[in-house]
């Protein structure tokens, strides 16, 4: 294996590679870690300088799906993705002769809005009760057998379909089961992107790359700054303010060349010098030594 980088890409593709995320369509089998870990050995063989990948949200070893991949530096954004709303499709099992119509009446009562899960027993976080909102669950047909139903459902992130599946059966006096779970959005990142690829084609495309084509792996990335601007606000800074923001230091008001998005304390917003990402930032300041600070940086990009 070589594992020697490509000193002939241009400065754009290298910037590109090293903060970006690929929108990987997960298999069956495989748990998230190891799809990640994949991702990385393999970028690892075309440049070696980045060591480090990491999923938007884990997706259990049998669902499959949309699983965000961060390469580089775009790892440092994972906490600003994770908590999005996800959309899944899947089928349920119901344990008794029931009509698509009388489940859809119990979703609805029940299972719609803001509703209290306990975390499934084999989770990886405390079993407490925990408040998740529901924006849709619809049924949308039925098996021959009457067995099996088809669904859909948007929830907040950290919602348990697995749960929601088994909770509902309680609510119908019966046994109830997922069998078959993929999530087809996650937050910004769908399965009708065009960056949306399985691992076979990530494979292929990072062959190609190795033969000199840098064209199919780079139309797969999506650059780290482009997703930032799709999920929070932007607010552009003077030139004359980047060497000191890159450093860590404190946002000032004579920095600005837009206004502070928002009216919130505790408002988060990317930092920007025309198209240069410098950082993201935060109103929530605990501590002012100066009446003119106006945020403070969470993730400096330098």
């Amino acid at each position: 294996m070589d594992n020697k980088p490509n000193h002939s890409l241009d400065k754009e593709f290298e910037n590109l590679i090293k903060f970006s995320i690929l929108n990987i369509d997960k298999p069956c089998g495989p748990t998230s870690f190891s799809v990640s870990d994949y991702v990385r050995k393999r970028i690892v063989e075309i440049a070696p300088e980045i060591t480090k990948t990491s999923h938007f949200g884990t997706l259990d070893p049998k669902v499959t799906g949309v699983l965000p991949i961060a390469i580089g530096r775009a790892c440092k954004l994972t906490g600003f993705f994770l908590g999005h709303d996800k959309t899944y499709i899947g089928i349920i099992r119901i344990g008794k002769e029931i009509s698509t119509k009388e489940i859809q009446e119990m979703i609805d009562e029940y299972f719609i809005g803001k509703i209290k899960q306990l975390p499934p027993v084999k989770s990886r976080v405390k079993r407490e009760e925990r408040v998740r909102e529901i924006m849709e669950f619809k049924i949308l047909e039925q098996s021959a057998d009457k067995k099996d139903f088809l669904f859909i459902s948007k929830v907040q992130g950290g919602t348990y379909i697995r749960k929601l599946c088994h909770d509902l059966g309680e609510k119908l006096n019966c046994n109830a089961h997922m069998l078959e779970l993929r999530r087809i959005q996650a937050g910004i990142f769908s399965e009708t992107d065009k960056e949306f690829v399985n691992l076979y084609d990530f494979d292929t495309a990072i062959d190609d790359f190795k033969s000199g084509n840098t064209k199919t792996l780079k139309q797969l990335l999506i650059s780290g700054q482009e997703a930032i601007k799709k999920i929070m606000p932007v607010v552009n800074v003077k030139k004359s303010a980047v060497k000191q923001l890159l450093t860590g230091k404190p946002i000032y008001k004579n920095d600005l060349i837009d206004k502070l998005p928002g009216k919130n304390q505790g408002d988060i917003f990317a930092v920007f010098c025309k198209n240069d990402f410098i950082e993201v930032a935060t109103t929530n300041i605990l501590e002012k030594k100066h009446k003119d600070i106006v945020a403070k940086p969470l993730f400096v990009f330098n």
